[in-house]
């Protein structure tokens, strides 16, 4: 067998893993499903060990299919990102570039960005998801995820793009007509506008002396979405921790207070995250290049709090 027919059979068995199916990956590769059902069943031949065990309704890797994997999927990265070296070293940025990203940061802040970014790459386009539930990336064929939390999914490769700050904040007349709080306990005497995807119904912080607590505050609201919770909050419902890139304009007009601002609430961070078998394209290199630059560590959001107690 030549080396070429060796890289396809690679790919087919790759691509069957990445989609979770042979119809899946069939569609992917423009192949017939008998083609790539013959195309493993060659392999798995030729290897002489089960790469994939088969039901009705799943595929699972083998141990031997779990190795072989991971060593097909170097090696097709390797020979994409030789091929791309070349073809990308004077040309200019094409393709689509598909993105799946929370809808406040997204409608907030990416679409400036992305707008800024086809500008000077024309001849890229995108595809967006702006969802606030996470998507897998590789069976859903995203290029690259944004995700604000604490990353902890050791499977995704990942760059930190921005530092994530959260305040607690209310209008100023909330505030006036129920007292402004010295320390976090005080909260607990305050109704909450809870976002319902947290995790955790506690509010954690840590003190500036470095000591950390919780406390949970009584809920009026919850909902979905960040944006809906801080403008309910301007309104005078209620307490909402958010990250500042959500209430950042309301805070500047005035319409939004933020309190205990020497205390942390739970920063976090904004990431782009990918497969680690995923080859990344020049343009979704360049992308990302992009991103960590326009927001970084000390991201324009954060202006709005100067004059704060900062670290």
């Amino acid at each position: 067998m030549n080396n070429m027919n060796r890289l396809l059979e690679m790919e087919i068995f790759v691509r069957v893993v990445d989609a979770g199916s042979i119809s899946g990956a069939a569609d992917r590769l423009n192949l017939a499903k008998s083609a790539v059902s013959r195309r493993l069943a060659e392999l798995e031949r030729r290897l002489g060990v089960r790469l994939l065990n088969r039901t009705t309704r799943r595929l699972s890797l083998t141990a031997a299919g779990g190795a072989f994997y991971d060593r097909c999927a170097g090696i097709l990265a390797d020979v994409a990102d030789a091929e791309q070296t070349v073809a990308d070293a004077d040309a200019e940025l094409s393709g689509q570039l598909r993105l799946a990203a929370p809808l406040s940061f997204g409608i907030g802040h990416l679409g400036a960005a992305i707008n800024d970014f086809m500008r000077q790459h024309p001849g890229v386009t995108f595809d967006l998801d702006l969802n606030d539930r996470q998507i897998d990336l590789v069976e859903e064929g995203y290029d690259l995820g944004i995700r604000i939390t604490n990353l902890a999914d050791s499977s995704l490769r990942a760059r930190r793009l921005a530092r994530i700050r959260s305040v607690v904040c209310a209008s100023p007349d909330y505030w006036d007509e129920h007292g402004r709080p010295t320390q976090p306990k005080d909260l607990k005497r305050h109704t909450a506008l809870r976002y319902s995807n947290a995790r955790r119904r506690g509010w954690s912080w840590t003190a500036p002396d470095g000591s950390r607590g919780s406390v949970t505050v009584p809920v009026a609201m919850t909902a979905n979405n960040g944006e809906f919770l801080v403008q309910t909050a301007a309104g005078g419902f209620g307490v909402v921790q958010t990250p500042v890139f959500i209430a950042y304009q309301r805070i500047e007009s005035g319409t939004l207070e933020p309190v205990l601002t020497d205390y942390r609430w739970g920063d976090i961070g904004a990431y782009a995250v990918y497969p680690p078998t995923r080859h990344l394209s020049r343009r979704v290199r360049v992308f990302i290049d992009f991103l960590a630059e326009r927001f970084g560590d000390e991201p324009y959001w954060d202006r709005c709090l100067r004059g704060d107690a900062r670290e």
